[in-house]
């Protein structure tokens, strides 16, 4: 059963989904968002378990490809261009597969349609045990889970998803996260799963960051078996937060991409 995603429209034009990826939000985007608004109808949404869109104790990629097609139909879209990150990716590729007259063009930033092996057992037991609540500034959550997770910037990105627990509410004062946790750990076999279905014959754009490893040499026929006509795209310098590190060069991709 389908989820209404949060959501947030901007810009004129023809519309343009973008979609995050996992433990992020609508905002992860937002600067590639404002470089194309010019140009396109921006449709940045917040994934099921994730930002202000509901949590549900399903989470797998035809259920939130389902989303997405109820978003759609929501908004009286009959198509649009996707773009999706991580995650997001795979999403935005199930949509293509499972409703392909829905999607004009799809643009898919550093993922492949393949199965991963777990990456993130750190993160999710660090999330899992600490206890936000408890916290009275976000200093002191970034010390907690720094046992979990080394990387400073890592930790900042995760800490964006704490929220202040409301006045009058049981641990007001403290914090609490915002993504629905305990189902994402559930579920996380199902999000490292690849996309599956017949082969999307539109449009399509694989961005890849060069210095990561989540594209690789070996993923190139899975790719074309699935997306027959798509092109691939390296940004050197970048690694798998590649709109992050370099906003121009990943808009100036997707504007010809989407304009061509």
């Amino acid at each position: 059963m389908s989820v209404a995603l949060n959501g947030r429209v901007t810009g004129t034009g023809k519309p343009l989904i973008i979609l995050h990826g996992l433990f992020g939000s609508m905002e992860n985007l937002g600067a590639i968002a404002k470089r194309l608004e010019d140009q396109w109808q921006i449709h940045a949404l917040n994934q099921r378990n994730h930002g202000r869109s509901p949590h549900s104790d399903v989470m797998d990629y035809p259920a939130m490809a389902a989303d997405v097609i109820a978003y759609m139909d929501a908004q009286g879209l009959s198509s649009a261009a996707i773009l999706g990150h991580s995650m997001g990716g795979k999403t935005a590729m199930q949509v293509a597969l499972t409703y392909p007259d829905r999607v004009d063009h799809l643009i898919v930033a550093d993922i492949a349609p393949v199965t991963y092996k777990p990456r993130h057992d750190a993160i999710l037991e660090g999330m899992t045990a600490i206890d936000p609540s408890g916290f009275k500034s976000r200093q002191e959550a970034d010390v907690a889970l720094a046992h979990y997770v080394e990387m400073p910037g890592v930790r900042q990105f995760l800490l964006k998803n704490l929220e202040r627990i409301p006045t009058g509410e049981s641990g007001a004062g403290g914090f609490r996260w915002r993504i629905n946790v305990p189902v994402i750990e559930a579920c996380y076999p199902n999000l490292a799963a690849a996309p599956e279905g017949d082969a999307f014959e539109g449009p399509t754009l694989f961005i890849k960051g060069a210095d990561s490893a989540y594209i690789q040499d070996k993923h190139r026929d899975e790719i074309a078996r699935l997306f027959p006509k798509a092109e691939l795209q390296i940004i050197e310098g970048t690694g798998h937060w590649l709109h992050a590190e370099q906003p121009d060069r990943f808009a100036e991709l997707c504007r010809n991409f989407l304009a061509a």
